[in-house]
């Protein structure tokens, strides 16, 4: 998104609007919430340095995986004890690696994951609070680390009034039982981020869970591989650019 709109895609544009698939919803709905839609992600790298020896003498050594081991427990600790539970924040630790072989106590031991935050303010906190337990930690273990913090996109907020304009589009287009609206936000990321910090406008998400499915909530979700989704959906997802678009239209004649 951000080389679409860096090439021009916003010029001349006021209002923007998007949908994104829901395998965990029921075909011929829509959800949707004022405010944070979707998270902020930042990437978290961290290379945790010791020194290498042999394993029946951990003694001579500084091993790196009880102290890799003892930082990735501590940043849950971290989340749970100094982020708002009303301004959340998720932090994954989704792959870690060290050593080759069963006698060897290595150099270096690796992991990295994401943090999710819905408010830009608490991932500035989180940033600072996980780059401050990773050193903390892998000192108490005479280790050194290296981080890496990047942050991705940025929250999916959207705009109150174009919000509340969908609910009432897709009330009209999809029935009064059409519209959902979400309790809180999800945790992914999504690059329309970028169109949003630019002009007002309003992500939803369509269902098109599979009608063999008995309950949505338990279907394979997003980015499974075992997600399946019904295309019989899809149809409402065109009628709802479609009724917003002609919905916009009526808004500047002002009709």
């Amino acid at each position: 998104a951000r080389l679409m709109i860096d090439e021009g895609v916003l010029d001349g544009v006021d209002r923007a609007f998007a949908l994104h698939v829901s395998p965990n919803q029921r075909v011929g709905t829509a959800s949707c919430r004022p405010g944070p839609l979707l998270a902020g992600d930042t990437s978290i790298t961290v290379t945790v340095r010791g020194h290498g020896g042999h394993a029946s003498s951990p003694h001579h050594a500084t091993d790196p995986i009880p102290a890799t081991a003892a930082i990735i427990t501590a940043l849950q600790t971290t989340v749970t004890r100094e982020v708002d539970v009303f301004d959340p924040a998720v932090l994954t630790i989704a792959h870690v690696v060290a050593g080759t072989t069963t006698n060897v106590i290595p150099e270096t031991a690796f992991f990295e994951g994401t943090i999710r935050c819905i408010s830009e303010r608490t991932r500035a906190h989180i940033r600072e609070a996980v780059t401050r337990t990773i050193r903390g930690v892998a000192e108490a273990h005479g280790c050194t680390a290296d981080i890496q913090l990047v942050d991705g996109y940025p929250v999916t907020l959207n705009d109150d009034g174009e919000a509340a304009r969908f609910a009432e589009v897709c009330r009209a287009t999809l029935g009064e039982d059409g519209h959902r609206l979400m309790p809180a936000p999800a945790m992914g990321g999504e690059d329309f981020s970028y169109v949003l910090q630019k002009v007002p406008g309003v992500m939803a998400f369509l269902g098109v869970c599979p009608a063999t499915e008995p309950n949505p909530r338990s279907a394979p979700s997003l980015h499974s591989n075992r997600m399946k989704l019904n295309e019989d959906g899809l149809v409402h997802g065109i009628a709802l650019h479609a009724a917003m678009a002609l919905d916009r239209g009526r808004i500047a004649d002002g009709s």
